[in-house]
Formats: structure tokens, sequence, C-alpha cells
């Protein structure tokens, strides 16, 4: 009995000590930034211009214009948790290809940009990154479009403003439920610092939505996105099943291209 009761004094200890772990190092199993040198020159086929906003507590923001004659508009696009702009020439050409001048930006510590990352940082970013294309752009014509984790991002963007649509590529119902798939074995709802409650935001935007996703996504499950699908009111949305897709590979299927195409033409 003394040795059952010592094993569990041991076991709580060591799962108290993995929760303490988990709630000082969640930054670093949900960012996964890829840093470049300053003096890195990007390769698109389209051309652009390279801005870098600096917010008020001293961060800059490194964004990348990428533009086009006589575009439709804009689409602000946020990416996924790693990597960099540097990897996004595939995105850059599909959705130029549609007529649309885009801005991609780095989140503080990925790519040039620098600044401590939190969501409310985050958020702030994403505004000014919205006032810019502001100053350029009228307001009927922006598209907001995220990927994995920039759907939490993009979602509470448009929840803010009044863009012409928002797309989401492979998004979760919330941060802290796909944060409870991937651990279930810990309490995440009362760890996480990063929330983006998705779910919540979609219930204020008043824009068409578009969501995206595979139905073998290994990352964030398919049911997720049909979740979030059905927490938006209302009829302006549209889920576009990707048959066999995965979480990085969804602009190889005709079904996704065909799809951007409803959306965007």
């Amino acid at each position: 009995m003394k040795r059952l009761k010592t094993a569990a004094i041991i076991l709580l200890f060591l799962y108290a000590m993995l929760v303490l772990m988990a709630f000082g190092f969640q930054e670093r199993l949900i960012f996964l930034p890829d840093p470049l040198p300053l003096n890195y020159k990007y390769e698109f086929h389209q051309p652009y211009e390279e801005i870098f906003i600096t917010a008020d507590d001293g961060a800059k923001l490194n964004v990348i214009h990428l533009q086009q004659e006589n575009a439709k508009g804009a689409i602000l696009y946020f990416h996924g948790n790693s990597g960099n702009i540097s990897k996004l020439g595939h995105v850059a050409d599909l959705l130029s290809g549609k007529g649309y001048d885009i801005f991609l930006v780095d989140y503080r510590t990925y790519g040039k940009s620098t600044g401590k990352i939190s969501e409310a940082a985050l958020r702030v970013d994403a505004q000014l990154l919205y006032n810019m294309a502001l100053e350029v752009y009228d307001e009927n014509k922006i598209i907001i479009y995220g990927r994995s984790l920039g759907t939490g991002i993009a979602s509470g963007l448009a929840a803010a403003n009044h863009p012409q649509k928002l797309i989401l590529e492979s998004p979760f119902y919330s941060g802290v439920e796909i944060g409870a798939h991937r651990f279930p074995f810990l309490p995440v709802k009362w760890l996480s610092r990063y929330e983006f409650p998705s779910s919540e935001y979609v219930k204020t935007i008043n824009c068409p939505i578009f969501i995206f996703h595979g139905t073998q996504d290994s990352v964030i499950p398919y049911e997720q996105a049909q979740k979030l699908y059905h927490a938006i009111p209302g009829k302006q949305k549209k889920l576009f099943t990707i048959e066999g897709g995965d979480h990085k590979n969804l602009y190889d299927f005709d079904s996704f291209n065909q799809g951007m195409g409803q959306v965007l033409d």
C-alpha cells in the first residue's frame, strides 16, 4: 500500500512538472518561426514592395506588397505557424493569378519581423496591416485570408472590420479546442494563453466566409472545419471539402483550385 502511495505521489509530481513545462513553454509548441537576415532578397514572380510596419511597442513587422496593374482589390494573407513569407511563392502565384494585389506579413519573430509575441500583439499587428491596406484600397475591395494558425488571426480581424470576404484554409474551431485535441492529457483550457476563439469571431462577421479543408488533414481534423462552419450564422458561407487533402497539400487538388476560382474570379 505504501509503495502504491509513493508511486502515486511520484506520478502526480511528474504530471505537475509536465503541466508547468507546458504552460511555460507553450510558445515553443505553438509557434515555429524561421528567421531571415535583414539583407535577404525575396524572389517572387510579381513586382513587389518590401515594407516594415512599426508597432507601438517598437516591434517591426516585415510585409511584402505584391502589386499588379488594374488589380481587383487586395488580399491580406496570414500564414501558418511555421516558415516565413519567403516560402509563399505558390500563394503569390495563385492569388495574383486571380487578379489581386497581395499583402504577405510575417508575425513577430518570423522572417525579418521582430518583437515579443502574444495573442494580443498578433491582433494589434493584424489591424496595423489592415489600416495600411485601407490607405490604398476601399474596404469593400479588401479580402482577408488565413491559413491554419493564421485563420485565428484572420477571423478576429474580419470580426473587427468590414472586409469584402474572409477565406479560411484548414481552420480550427478554436485555439483551445485544437490544443486539447493535440494534447488530450493536459488541461489546455486552463493553461492556454492563446485562445484564438474563431468560433466566437465568426458569429459577428458580416461578410461571406469561405472555408477550405482536406478530409485527411493530419494536423487539424476536418471535423474542426465542419464544426466551425456550423457555428457561422446565416447563409453567407460555404465549406469546400477537399477529398483526400492533407494539411499542406491542398494546392495540389483540382477541387481546391476550382473552389478558389469560384471565390476569387
